[in-house]
């Protein structure tokens, strides 16, 4: 991959876009992963408005931590980015009380992952609306694309997708040519949405790297009978989540009603 065109090309393409949308710079939620830093980084070279949201909902303190240290460095650098925090944890909290007992505890823990990621869109465009900014999205090609492992109107509730052509490993090479800190190049990716330390690997079952491995099979008509061992394994993984979450990555279902019955 040519890395620095990419960038030059990425760095274009928001430029163009917001310009021609009539609005003044972006707005993204920093978390402390390399997609986030990434696409905030890429908004951030635009010389356009970047305003960076941190939104904590009981989050891990090396997560706040590296979203923190993200944003100092993209202000050292960058004097069109400014940094917003919002506590929604008691927000969150708020929202939790007033929802009613159910006897599924575990389905109610998945629940209020994605509520939380709703919460933080909802913020995003709040900020948006106030100040005429695009929200930025962080998704990549594997998240968005192939196993749809992202919130629907949670963090899928964007207005453009600077990096949803990329592989999570080719982010991590414009990160490489960015200069992005250290620690988040470090850091096993996560979706932050638990309040705990579990990785995307941990919920998932495999590492991005062989998950787009299984995309690109898939994508050349391959089966899981084609594979044995862990390469087997992880097929089925992939196959498992890009079944289960089609429903994201296709446009909303629309009941046309026949032209006879109007």
């Amino acid at each position: 991959m040519q890395t620095e065109k990419v960038i030059e090309h990425i760095v274009k393409w928001l430029k163009d876009y917001a310009t021609q949308a009539n609005c003044k710079g972006f707005v993204i939620g920093v978390s402390g992963g390399i997609d986030s830093a990434v696409t905030s980084t890429l908004c951030a070279k635009t010389g356009l408005d970047l305003l960076c949201v941190e939104m904590p909902i009981h989050q891990g303190e090396n997560q706040v931590t590296r979203a923190d240290r993200h944003i100092n460095w993209l202000t050292k650098h960058f004097p069109n980015v400014k940094r917003q925090p919002v506590n929604l944890t008691p927000v969150f909290d708020s929202l939790v009380a007033s929802f009613p007992k159910v006897e599924d505890e575990e389905q109610r823990f998945m629940s209020l992952a994605n509520t939380r990621a709703r919460l933080r869109m909802t913020t995003l465009y709040y900020f948006a609306a106030l100040k005429g900014y695009l929200v930025a999205g962080t998704g990549n090609k594997v998240e968005d694309f192939g196993i749809g492992f992202y919130t629907k109107y949670g963090d899928g509730g964007v207005d453009l997708s600077p990096i949803a052509d990329l592989l999570k490993t080719e982010v991590y090479e414009l990160g490489r040519v960015l200069g992005v800190n250290q620690d988040i190049m470090d850091a096993a990716p996560t979706d932050g949405l638990w309040g705990d330390s579990r990785t995307d690997e941990d919920q998932i079952g495999a590492s991005y790297p062989e998950l787009e491995w299984a995309m690109r099979m898939d994508e050349e008509g391959k089966t899981v009978k084609d594979f044995s061992d862990r390469d087997k394994e992880v097929f089925a993984i992939y196959k498992k989540f890009n079944t289960a979450n089609k429903h994201k990555m296709i446009p909303i279902p629309i009941c046309e009603i026949p032209e006879q019955l109007k």
